[in-house]
Formats: structure tokens, C-alpha cells, sequence
């Protein structure tokens, strides 16, 4: 599941406030395996070939040959660029009295975002969002979106977890 409970040990302690109460990672699914990955450039590659077979031996052969393996390098450059894109991850992390959002993603700077638990607000977007079920965290000086790479039911779970962990302890 592309929401997991982080070990809040794992995190680092902020200066004052000590281990966050709250740890959640959020990851996009990523369905093709680096087992896959091979598999499939090895298929692409055999049945691309198989034409290759016919005029083994010929000129022709040595004209396509470098048109056959540009083919292949690029459908390896294109799922090797798609795995790296994939490496976003969103981190939440909530002490007593902070609330931390911090979302990495690959070629770009962190991006954070901080507010007071006890302000923000979860808040799920039915209509007129530019996708379904958009959640968006308000409090502190802006509103920030999400687990933007979720699918619908997977924030509609998240909404219901962040709710369960910023409601005050008894």
C-alpha cells in the first residue's frame, strides 16, 4: 500500500520537541519490478529481432541493426527515466505541536510545509477539483495538496488516518 507507517524512531528529532508521535510515508504504486523491467526489455528486444532473422547474412541486416537497437534503447531510456520520475515521496510528520509535510521528488529542491496540528484542517475536494477526492491540508499560512499520485480511494483512506492522528489525545 502506497501509505505506510514510518517508524517515528527513523525520523529525525526536531530540537525541543524530540521523536514525532506521528510518522506516515507516502508513496506512489510502482507495478513494474526491476524483475519486470528485464523480462520485458528482454521480450521487446527478442521479438524486435525476429524480423532481423529473415536477412541474417544480407546487407540489409547491418542497415536495420542500428534502427533495431535505437528502438530498444530508447524504450530502456524512456522505463528507466519513468522509474526515476516515480521516486516522489511525501513525508507527514506530527508532534504534539507541529505538523510537518514534506514532499521529495527527484531534479527539485524539498519542498515542506509546517503548521500547528491543532489548526489544520483535512479537506477533501468533491467538485470543481482537478481530480477526484483532491485532499488539501489548511492551516498556517497556506493550503497545500496532498498525496497528489494516490488514486481516489487511497486519499479518501489518508483523510480518514490524518483525521484519526490530529484529533487530540484524551
Amino acid at each position: 500500500m502506497p501509505i505506510l507507517d514510518g517508524d517515528t524512531t527513523k525520523a529525525a528529532p526536531r530540537k525541543g520537541r524530540g521523536f514525532p508521535r506521528a510518522r506516515l510515508i507516502l508513496r506512489p504504486h510502482k507495478s513494474l519490478t526491476p524483475e519486470g523491467f528485464v523480462w520485458f526489455i528482454g521480450l521487446t528486444a527478442a521479438l524486435i529481432s525476429v524480423p532481423l532473422l529473415s536477412i541474417l547474412g544480407n546487407p540489409i541486416f547491418w542497415a536495420l541493426l542500428p534502427f533495431i537497437l535505437a528502438a530498444v534503447w530508447a524504450i530502456w531510456a524512456a522505463l528507466k527515466r519513468s522509474w526515476r520520475d516515480m521516486d516522489v515521496y511525501e513525508e507527514v510528520l506530527i508532534w504534539d505541536d507541529l505538523m510537518r509535510l514534506e514532499r521529495h521528488e527527484p531534479r527539485r529542491p524539498l519542498r515542506d510545509w509546517e503548521a500547528n496540528p491543532y489548526w489544520v484542517r483535512v479537506a477533501m475536494h468533491q467538485k470543481g477539483a482537478p481530480v477526484p477526492n483532491y485532499l488539501t491540508l489548511q492551516g498556517g499560512a497556506r493550503e497545500v495538496e496532498l498525496g497528489a499520485f494516490l488514486t481516489p480511494p487511497e486519499r479518501v483512506v489518508l483523510k480518514d488516518r490524518l483525521e484519526r492522528e490530529l484529533r487530540p489525545a484524551p
